[in-house]
């Protein structure tokens, strides 16, 4: 009774008399009293103070290795991950160096881990930043965020896998799986006429505290032969097939229909015979799911290159039609009776070297954002007028790429008065006419981030600007100092007052420019 009365006070303090209204509210951070507020206040002056015109961005640090350069949550890693960089403070500064590992060690890929709000763990290490690696002989390691020192160590490959190569969520900070690669067999075994049905191995955990879910195999005999990969995402198992099919399943259904037996870590278990503890060397772990029998199909989809995206409220999927003289046309249907949506067919009609691409908006708006050489387009699903149950696409906004000195004559006229025609026209994405070649989306800002790049000869020049996420208006502007050559592989990460660019060169060179906000009123060249 007293907490009703507390809570009725509180709803009468607030204005609000309905209690669905009241969480709605707290949930966005409306009451002074909440920790959301605090923090949504800060990043709206963060956010105001770097869309500045007296606020830069300087390039702080600068550095190459011959391994890959990653980054993660203000932390970059080289070395095969064996050092570890913060770029958080003023100058980015050494966390660790771990002593060069022998190639037997070398992890194949990583991921980070954070701890989740508002619950118990059962170890004082798992309320801090981890990370989780798979190594090439298959052990998967919880690392220290701070010192990298192994937290927990787990040893996958048992009788059935040898080759766990891949990580990846199916509930981000929740369930994560690994994934092994293509099972072939040797040359000799398949002139011999020896044939292999098991493709793929799913490993399922779940993280913090870290446990086994289970092992399930992606056989031939139950998904058909011709399975070139699969993916777990949010709940949903996805097989996609080499004539471009795309087929949906329960994940969860699977995993509850077909166990056979829950086993733990540290647990010892008989496994056909063999006995041994489960996530210990050489025991690994037992393939404790068996898809008997083709499970119930959610959805299926024809794509060109298995392109298939999910998004959008109300649910809506992209493909593109399984012809290759339909690349670059996107179709946006709906996913409850598979009807395309008015205006639904989205084309650019460029002529490019890379194609344009097209994807949901990470912002959970709904929208949809379709980038090409000089155009960013942002779409909506909206009701069509007086038809409640059908759906149009309609443009938001669009971002255009500055090309107001680009001048591309087919017929010019020399000095001495002759007539000279081009025998070509330039592409939409010439390396003379700025092209966007990034799009990202900074949450904690709402900023939409885009990278245009301009080359002249050897030398090119890009540029990071930020777009209001609404309405798409240009809020700032931020050079690269480093050249920018189209023909190499970038990244560009943003992440609140960082913005750090890893690019990739012939012969496994890698560079790392990184640029750190400062305020300063003086004009100067840094």
């Amino acid at each position: 009774q007293a907490a009703a009365g507390g809570g009725r006070t509180a709803l009468r303090a607030c204005g609000v008399h309905n209690v669905c209204r009241l969480l709605s509210r707290r949930a966005l951070g409306f009451f002074a009293r909440d920790a959301g507020v605090a923090l949504r206040k800060n990043l709206g002056l963060l956010r105001k103070i770097m869309c500045q015109e007296s606020t830069k961005f300087k390039n702080v640090w600068t550095t190459h290795s011959a391994s890959p350069i990653a980054y993660e949550r203000g932390r970059i890693y080289m070395d095969n991950y064996q050092c570890c960089i913060t770029s958080i403070a003023q100058q980015p500064r050494l966390i660790y160096q771990k002593s060069k590992c022998a190639k037997s060690e070398k992890i194949e890929d990583a991921l980070l881990l954070e701890c989740p709000l508002g619950e118990m763990l059962p170890s004082p290490s798992d309320y801090k930043a981890s990370l989780i690696v798979l190594t090439v002989q298959n052990w998967l390691l919880r690392l220290s965020a701070d010192s990298g020192e192994v937290l927990e160590k787990v040893y996958l490959a048992g009788s059935c896998c040898k080759f766990f190569r891949y990580l990846s969520w199916d509930t981000p900070q929740e369930v994560m799986i690994v994934k092994s690669a293509q099972n072939k067999l040797p040359a000799a075994a398949r002139q011999a006429g020896i044939q292999q049905t098991v493709l793929f191995y799913l490993a399922v955990f779940q993280v913090l505290p870290l446990s086994f879910i289970g092992m399930l195999e992606i056989n031939k005999k139950i998904f058909g032969n011709s399975v070139t990969d699969v993916a777990v995402s949010n709940g949903i198992l996805i097989v996609m097939y080499s004539m471009g099919l795309v087929r949906l399943y329960n994940f969860k259904a699977i995993l509850e229909q077909f166990m056979e037996q829950p086993v733990d870590l540290g647990q010892e278990f008989n496994w056909n015979g063999q006995v041994g503890v489960v996530g210990k060397f050489p025991f690994g772990l037992p393939c404790n799911i068996k898809i008997t029998d083709t499970p119930p199909l959610l959805f299926e989809a024809s794509s060109l290159e298995n392109a298939f995206q999910i998004g959008g409220y109300p649910w809506h999927y992209i493909i593109t039609p399984n012809k290759k003289k339909h690349k670059g046309v996107f179709h946006i249907c709906s996913l409850k009776d598979n009807a395309l949506a008015k205006n639904g067919i989205q084309e650019m009609k460029c002529c490019s070297l890379e194609p344009d691409w097209i994807y949901f908006h990470p912002d959970m708006s709904g929208r949809i954002i379709h980038v090409g050489p000089n155009l960013i387009k942002v779409l909506k699903l909206k009701e069509v007028k007086n038809h409640a149950d059908q759906m149009e696409i309609a443009e938001d906004f669009t971002i255009v790429a500055n090309r107001e000195n680009c001048v591309n004559n087919s017929v010019t006229v020399t000095a001495s008065g002759r007539v000279v025609k081009k025998r070509f026209t330039l592409l939409d994405d010439d390396p003379e006419q700025e092209t966007f070649k990034i799009v990202d989306y900074e949450d904690e800002l709402d900023l939409l981030s885009t990278v245009a790049v301009t080359q002249i000869g050897a030398d090119g020049r890009a540029h990071l600007d930020f777009h209001c996420n609404e309405h798409g208006i240009l809020l700032k502007s931020i050079p690269l100092k480093e050249s920018w050559d189209v023909t190499y592989s970038h990244e560009v990460y943003f992440d609140k007052d960082l913005v750090l660019h890893i690019e990739q060169k012939p012969n496994r060179r890698f560079s790392c420019y990184v640029y750190q906000m400062v305020c300063d009123t003086a004009k100067d060249d840094d």
